[in-house]
């Protein structure tokens, strides 16, 4: 199952288990019970604190359990751990046999003080680059907490009980049977949710913090290079984010990232946030910016309010809030979002398998969903405003050989249609004829550009005819103190590189404000 390179690799880290750990399958006679049958004997291959048997008696087959002999398991995989959540099943041997985790000390103990019992699944997809953040923060608490278990459950291999439990995005997270959450959450995010307490706690130590010399909203790629050169001045820096990595958490494949091939977006997002700990920044995350109070008169302090009611004031504010998915704005939308309304090809389109969908746009974006998907469902509809395509003319090159797919240009969508619980059908309007058209389907997948995350400051700073936040040069605000960088401002390209690049502009100029006045 595993090849002697990875092998060679998994026999190093499992030198690190403090104390036997034990995997108990249970298998059938079909092809993916013989695959976790050779991945679970490769595994134990790697160490001799590795027992296994194949005598569970799990409702899941194939499934296994990680677990310490003698007490009941506690993590328990039901489809084979590839791909993107390896990862995940070498972090739960690692944790399970006595390896510490490497996280905030504070947040590792309110999982350990949570009370159960706790009984997790979630169900993810194996080219979803969200769902490994979700299944580790879970393994990590079951590895922890005695009143806690977690089930990972891979979809495409449980596609009957996918469809039972109408799940149409991944990851998604059910407690004790009921909904908990959808998309991507970090261990302090879970923790946060389930410890009531803990938002207020937050709050009451912000409070209680003075004034910061500079102060950056938002923690992706933006704000990360503003923290850092801001932090290499010597000053008091703090960033307060509501997501840590931003955007780049939901990106899947970079490729123009200048000296670095090729990385994942949660990767560089990791890379990030380790680059601003090696240096004295105060990062406040899981906290929501609501308002922005300009100085009174010059020399008193800048005010952010949080949705918390807390508030931070600082001498100069860097605002890197980026931006996110724009919506169509049609009728049944919001109301199917997540039961066939999507905006990840990666994460959700292996829920589609050999089903029909549509995406909307013909950008690149669009063009390289529908290529995607098209080696996925069985059919795929791409709808475009314009008159044509705008993506790059190899995408459009590669789209036009793929035979289940179809491409409508000048199609206006006008709603999305659904049974209650699913997508069941989309119309659009041909923006030539006025004919109004309907396509049967079961998934769409929305790829219309983005919007920036400014609502909170309008009639704050300037904000252009698309709620940009209005910069020149420097990275200034029309609000005397205040900077702002990457996608949220009027920068005419969105780009990683361009945002770090203005991230670093802007604290250079909030340094330069500081000195003047």
């Amino acid at each position: 199952m595993l090849d002697q390179g990875i092998k060679a690799q998994l026999k190093a880290y499992l030198e690190r288990l403090r104390r036997p750990i034990e995997l108990v399958g249970t298998l059938g006679d079909d092809a993916g019970s013989n695959q976790m049958r050779d991945l679970l004997v490769d595994i134990a291959d790697c160490s001799d604190k590795v027992a296994i048997r194949f005598d569970g008696t799990d409702v899941r087959t194939p499934s296994f359990s990680v677990g310490v002999p003698g007490e009941t398991a506690r993590i328990r995989f039901a489809g084979l751990p590839m791909g993107h959540e390896f990862t995940s099943l070498v972090l739960a041997l690692l944790h399970t046999g006595g390896h510490p985790a490497k996280e905030n000390e504070e947040t590792l103990a309110a999982a350990k003080a949570l009370t159960g019992p706790l009984e997790f699944v979630t169900y993810v997809s194996l080219t979803c680059q969200n769902c490994p953040d979700v299944v580790q923060a879970l393994n990590l608490m079951a590895s922890l907490n005695p009143s806690i278990r977690h089930t990972m459950v891979e979809g495409s291999m449980y596609q009957a009980e996918v469809e039972a439990e109408k799940i149409m995005a991944v990851p998604t997270v059910l407690l004790n049977g009921a909904p908990f959450g959808q998309g991507r959450m970090s261990l302090e995010e879970i923790v946060a949710k389930l410890d009531t307490g803990a938002s207020e706690r937050a709050a009451a130590a912000i409070a209680e913090k003075g004034v910061f010399d500079v102060l950056v909203v938002g923690g992706g790629p933006a704000g990360a290079a503003a923290a850092i050169y801001a932090a290499r001045k010597g000053i008091r820096t703090g960033v307060v984010a509501e997501r840590f990595g931003g955007q780049v958490l939901d990106t899947m494949a970079i490729e123009n990232f200048i000296s670095v091939p090729h990385t994942e977006g949660p990767k560089l997002a990791a890379a990030l946030e380790r680059h601003v700990a090696d240096y004295e920044v105060d990062v406040m995350n899981l906290q929501r910016a609501t308002g922005l109070v300009p100085a009174a008169t010059p020399g008193d302090p800048i005010t952010v309010k949080l949705a918390s009611g807390a508030m931070l004031r600082s001498k100069s504010v860097i605002l890197t809030t980026g931006a996110r998915w724009r919506e169509m704005g049609v009728p049944g939308e919001a109301e199917y979002k997540a039961k066939g309304v999507c905006f990840c090809p990666h994460c959700d389109g292996p829920l589609f398998k050999g089903k029909r969908v549509a995406v909307i746009g013909g950008g690149n974006s669009g063009v390289e969903a529908a290529i995607d998907l098209a080696g996925i469902v069985s059919h795929v509809t791409l709808l475009e405003f314009d008159s044509r395509l705008r993506a790059d003319e190899v995408l459009q090159k590669k789209l036009r050989s793929l035979p289940n797919v179809t491409i409508v240009v000048s199609a206006r969508t006008t709603a999305v249609i659904g049974d209650g619980e699913k997508v069941t059908a989309i119309t659009y309007e041909d923006r030539v004829s006025g004919d109004v058209h309907k396509i049967e389907l079961e998934g769409i997948f929305v790829q219309i550009g983005l919007l920036p995350n400014s609502e909170w400051l309008d009639g704050t700073v300037a904000l252009s005819n698309r709620k940009e936040i209005e910069i020149d040069a420097r990275g200034a605000t029309s609000v005397p103190g205040v900077f702002a960088a990457g996608d949220a401002t009027t920068v005419p390209y969105k780009q990683i590189i361009i945002a770090m690049g203005a991230g670093a502009t802007a604290a250079l100029s909030a340094f330069d404000h500081l000195i003047r006045h």
